[in-house]
């Protein structure tokens, strides 16, 4: 299945010799490292805490630009605790160093506020939560100073932002950095669609408006269309886990975006593209669509990615009862 990593253009899948290969004997599994073996250079790197085999590792990628991969460094426990004496120290790759601390800080401030109601969240955990987010602020800044067309500091200062409740101007500003930077960027808005929910201060409807605008105007095959099944998974986590999805428009549209960014032809996929595919699943199995479903189920070959299956109890058994039914 992985052989399959880099297609498009209408010629078919091409084989990928960084794929990693599925485990053997399970039908499920959690991808690991995007699939690819040169982010899991980069994550093994990260672990050790050696910024040099981290720079080497990830001299393919473009971290100011691929936000997953940059998601898997600073998802590493314990990056927070060398990568002050890389900002410190390499005056060469500061700007790097810069926007790993920071896109760290925002997941570890994250971590000590948990994701609990507001109510149940302690006063301690508030004060290290900002003490936090304090930081990563000073150093996406810095980094997007730096390197003026990265777009990963403004899609995390998006974040950072929405923790700090630093309003809708400062956020907006923020959104807007990333779109000169790409207009098509899928993390910026997959990042601007959150803020836009009723929990974070948004009007009901807004943030699958802006969806379906924000699709109408990518091209086929593009990845932004990955924002249709996210807006309708917000909505049904908003509504209380309700049955938003199960109606037959919803399916409609679910189908259609499938159709014209995932499985399109000219789709091309990159590390992290079962992130997409699960996304798409996920909404089109609470939606009760079963044929696209099907055929999406099958490119990913039974990789299970946690995001965005983490809004269910027992996300990876979920994946797998949904992957059953179809």
């Amino acid at each position: 299945m992985f052989g399959r990593l880099f297609g498009g253009g209408g010629h078919g899948p091409a084989a990928d010799p960084h794929a990693l290969p599925a485990p053997r004997g399970r039908g499920v599994y959690r991808l690991e490292a995007l699939g690819d073996t040169r982010v899991l250079a980069l994550v093994r790197a990260a672990r050790a805490g050696d910024w040099e085999a981290v720079k080497a590792a990830a001299a393919p990628f473009d971290l100011g630009r691929e936000h997953q991969v940059l998601s898997e460094v600073c998802d590493v426990a314990g990056v927070q605790d060398w990568i002050g004496r890389a900002v410190e120290e390499d005056k060469e790759h500061r700007a790097l160093a810069l926007l790993v601390s920071g896109a760290r800080h925002v997941v570890w401030g994250w971590e000590a506020r948990t994701s609990a109601r507001a109510v149940d969240v302690s006063r301690e955990q508030w004060r290290v939560f900002h003490e936090r987010l304090e930081i990563a602020e000073e150093h996406l800044l810095q980094a997007a100073e730096l390197r003026p067309e990265w777009i990963s500091p403004w899609r995390r200062l998006l974040t950072s932002g929405r923790g700090m409740s630093l309003g809708r101007a400062v956020t907006r500003t923020r959104f807007d950095a990333a779109l000169r930077r790409d207009p098509l960027d899928p993390g910026a808005h997959l990042e601007w669609l959150s803020q836009l929910q009723p929990r974070w201060g948004g009007q009901p409807g807004r943030a699958l408006a802006f969806a379906r605008q924000a699709f109408d105007g990518a091209p086929e095959g593009h990845r932004l269309g990955c924002v249709i099944p996210m807006a309708h998974i917000e909505e049904w986590v908003e509504s209380d886990r309700s049955n938003h999805l199960d109606n037959a428009q919803v399916r409609q549209e679910l189908r259609h975006a499938a159709e014209r960014s995932i499985l399109h032809p000219a789709h091309e996929r990159r590390p992290g593209w079962q992130e997409d595919f699960n996304t798409f699943a996920m909404a089109l199995s609470l939606a009760g669509e079963r044929d696209v479903a099907r055929r999406v189920y099958r490119e990913l070959g039974g990789a299970f990615t946690p995001w965005p299956w983490k809004y269910m109890a027992q996300p990876e058994a979920a994946y797998a009862r949904f992957r059953r039914r179809v």
